[in-house]
């Protein structure tokens, strides 16, 4: 083997890449051989390798034991993990994802395969073409992995035919024509002998394409790196001393150099790029891959999560989308299920608004669904509880990937790809949301302007959220009889009310309570297209719930108050008896006995109201609201 320096070796480009298909395709024994043949395995493996296969009776040494990380994978003789291992070549280092072929570990293939430049397929050429075959390429293509290599393996097993070679490429490239695939490639091998592997062996002298280590050593993937688009999410906000202010995290995509224009995401200021450090030293410059410190020339509140882009290139902000994922727990996800969302480095909550369909990976139809099961892929929307900066993932794969995590158990149960985005800018006109079906929003002959103008006020959605007694309805109609002696259009929508009524087909389950706030934020929607402040007093528990309502008005004309009220005042308040039947198992998913209050992390306006008189919190409640609807 040729030899190579350490300058050149540390210089030289790295490639990512998964092998993936069905159960005993031969995806370890390919790997295995890679690294024997390339003779990258170290003395002491080689020594466990031959006790290992002795052990199991075998006098030739199995290189399929080389990945096995699990006692459980030795034993069946299956892989059941993500096994990684790297090799390297004179030309290219290589980091190798052995991913499970087993239905039952779909999940793992899909985490394997999450950050590949190329995906190995590898398919049994006495079987063809199977279910899982076809399962993990969609899973490649829908991944966006920009080359695939479709190894077809066992030649040894169909004495090498070539008839069999061009049946199942014809096969493959039949049922890859709905898919996203760019870049393909066929090779026939046998890894238990090593043909077409590392060398082309004598056995097939009718091919007369690449091995499979020319062919990785080879392929182009220069241009697969988004050097477009700066994404420049916070990991790390770096203060030693009062003279140094340093931003830290990794280049997910894009260029920055000294001096550049940036702006930051989500509050949109722009200042320039003062020095990037890494830990060789400063750089002029940094690319996509790199862990950077940025520096910049001015103070900005930048935190965690936050995203450093270009100011005519930004990654767009919604809290609203739509989404391909795969399924990867036994609990199965259905509509209205919430989730802890990781998208690059930011958190938040996030609740599936809709399963749109599931894909048959027979062939590749649409089947409708309620609800996704462990290794099913389809679509949903997503709605978040507070807006993250994403881009299409076939533009961009590290800002267009996301996680789901179980909030309870915070298990990692789907991993999914941002399809499109709904703005939220052009939402208040033409809102993505439910509706029936053969009908269009009318629009008035009078707009939202001509009327604010006219009334000589903005319009606004005032959301008073805080537990049972914490004082929201009597707020709300104190300050109601004020705005409307001031000459301001107002109405407070109560809930009882709308129970006798709207929603009087709904009860007090975590669903049907959902619904209640969906349809109330509706109705004040309705209310502030006339020109109106409307005040909302609801319990409304979830953030998410009140983020969808806030998301139906323009920025800024949402006010949220928070009326942070301890619940042992709450109870003393009660006349209801409410708290009561709550502690006695009367009532079920009681707010803030025997259910949960997620608080507003940024109101725009918080009442202590255990330490407030009414008349102060009205007074509070009102200065507030003139600072937003009066202008001047």
């Amino acid at each position: 083997m040729e030899e190579f320096s350490s300058e050149g070796y540390l210089n030289m480009e790295l490639l990512r890449f998964s092998t993936c298909g069905s159960v005993d395709d031969g995806k370890s024994t390919l790997i295995g051989r890679l690294l024997y043949d390339s003779k990258s395995i170290f003395e002491d493996q080689m020594e466990a390798l031959e006790a290992s296969s002795k052990a199991r009776g075998n006098e030739d040494v199995d290189l399929a034991h080389l990945t096995d990380g699990l006692r459980a994978e030795r034993e069946q003789g299956i892989t059941i993990d993500v096994a990684y291992r790297y090799f390297a070549t004179p030309k290219r280092k290589f980091i190798i994802a052995d991913t499970p072929g087993h239905v039952q570990y779909t999940r793992n293939m899909v985490t394997g395969a999450s950050t590949a430049d190329l995906a190995i397929i590898l398919i049994d050429a006495r079987l063809g073409v199977q279910i899982q075959s076809k399962r993990h390429a969609f899973i490649s293509s829908l991944l966006g992995i920009p080359h695939l290599l479709v190894a077809v393996n066992k030649m040894d097993l169909v004495d090498y035919s070539e008839e069999r070679f061009n049946e199942i490429v014809e096969d493959f490239r039949n049922f890859s024509e709905r898919l996203d695939i760019h870049d393909m490639t066929f090779v026939p091998i046998s890894a238990l002998v090593g043909d077409n592997v590392v060398e082309s062996g004598d056995n097939m002298p009718w091919y007369k394409g690449p091995t499979v280590l020319h062919h990785l050593e080879n392929v182009h993937i220069a241009s697969d790196n988004n050097l477009v688009d700066f994404r420049f999410p916070v990991q790390y906000v770096i203060r030693p001393d009062l003279n140094f202010r340093g931003y830290a995290g990794r280049i997910e995509s894009g260029i920055v150099r000294k001096g550049d224009e940036i702006t930051v995401l989500p509050n949109l200021k722009s200042t320039k790029v003062q020095s990037i450090e890494t830990f060789e030293g400063d750089n002029d410059e940094a690319f996509a891959g790199q862990g950077v410190t940025i520096t910049l020339k001015d103070e900005i509140d930048i935190s965690r999560g936050d995203m450093l882009v270009r100011p005519g290139n930004q990654a767009q902000s919604t809290q609203h989308f739509e989404a391909m994922i795969s399924w990867m727990h036994e609990k199965p996800m259905n509509k209205g299920g919430r989730y802890i969302l990781r998208h690059t480095t930011r958190e938040v909550q996030a609740v599936v608004q809709d399963v749109h369909y599931r894909v048959n990976m027979e062939n590749l139809h649409r089947e409708s669904t309620g609800r996704f099961e462990l290794n099913d892929i389809g679509k949903i929307t997503l709605r978040s509880a507070s807006p993250i900066f994403v881009d299409p993932y076939r533009d961009n794969r590290s800002t267009g990937s996301f996680i789901l995590i179980d909030p309870a158990s915070k298990i990692t149960v789907a991993a999914g790809m941002v399809r499109s985005v709904n703005d939220h800018k052009k939402q208040h006109a033409s809102i993505q949301r439910e509706s029936s079906s053969n009908v269009s929003w009318e629009s008035s002959l009078v707009n939202l302007q001509e009327r604010e103008s006219k009334y000589g006020h903005r319009a606004a959605i005032v959301w008073l959220t805080g537990l049972t007694a914490s004082g929201k309805s009597g707020i709300a109609k104190k300050a109601e009889r004020q705005l409307f002696e001031e000459g301001i259009r107002t109405f407070v929508l109560d809930g009882n009310n709308l129970r006798h009524g709207l929603s009087g087909d709904l009860g007090f389950a975590e669903g049907d309570r959902r619904e209640h706030i969906r349809r109330v934020g509706e109705v004040a929607r309705l209310f502030f297209e006339s020109g109106s402040v409307v005040l909302c007093p609801f319990v409304s528990p979830s953030a998410i719930d009140r983020d969808f309502v806030r998301g139906l008005v323009p920025e800024g004309q949402f006010i949220e108050v928070h009326l942070d009220c301890p619940v042992e005042v709450c109870k003393e308040r009660d006349t209801s008896g409410l708290y009561a039947k709550a502690e006695a198992g009367e009532i079920k998913d009681f707010t803030g006995v025997n259910g949960p209050y997620e608080a507003p992390a940024q109101p725009e306006l918080v009442l202590k109201t255990a330490e407030l008189s009414l008349e102060q919190s009205v007074e509070q409640l009102i200065a507030k609201i003139r600072s937003v609807v009066v202008s001047g």
